[in-house]
């Protein structure tokens, strides 16, 4: 069977639209490229859209979503999606602009292949902001093959705070990258 060449879009049902539209605009510096009042898409790259939102009506608010970021308050379906970014520089710049419109990440941690940042959109979907901590996929790879994610598949939690000041006085992205012993 042939492997898909790209991820392609997610599609999420709300009552909200145009909150969850300007949400993830601001989130991903994307643009609305179709809207009417059941269906919006949003892109912020080549891709025709990333993001489409439905609403059907008459949708239950997603139950809690609790303290355990790895749980979803027992509902099954989707848990969250990732969107990769260039480098540190850029995940700082994407926690900083949304620290400026108070929104916070919920769970940050250097898992050891990626150093992710995990938000809540109004609606209570996660998304996972990250950046690779290797050069190329197969150090990524290896890592995850190897005996220290074996050890600790999950990672080390980081202050995103910390980790901002850090690379903003010039620590060297490699540095903070690197997942702690």
């Amino acid at each position: 069977m042939p492997s898909p060449i790209r991820f392609s879009h997610v599609v999420l049902q709300t009552n909200q639209i145009g909150v969850l539209r300007d949400w993830y605009c601001a989130m991903l510096d994307g643009t609305v490229v179709y809207q009417n009042d059941a269906i919006c898409f949003i892109t912020f790259d080549e891709e025709h859209h990333r993001i489409a939102l439905i609403d059907p009506g008459g949708l239950a608010h997603r139950s809690g979503a609790g303290s355990d970021p790895l749980r979803a308050g027992g509902d099954t379906g989707l848990h969250h999606f990732a969107y990769a970014f260039k480098g540190l520089g850029d995940l700082v710049e994407v926690y900083e602009g949304a620290k400026a419109r108070s929104v916070l990440p919920y769970w940050c941690i250097n898992h050891g292949p990626t150093t992710s940042m995990y938000y809540r959109d109004p609606d209570g979907n996660r998304i996972e902001m990250f950046v690779d901590n290797f050069p190329t996929m197969r150090e990524c790879k290896a890592y995850m093959e190897g005996p220290a994610f074996a050890k600790n598949p999950l990672g080390v939690e980081f202050d995103p705070e910390k980790l901002a000041a850090r690379f903003r006085a010039g620590v060297p992205a490699a540095e903070l990258l690197a997942i702690p012993e």
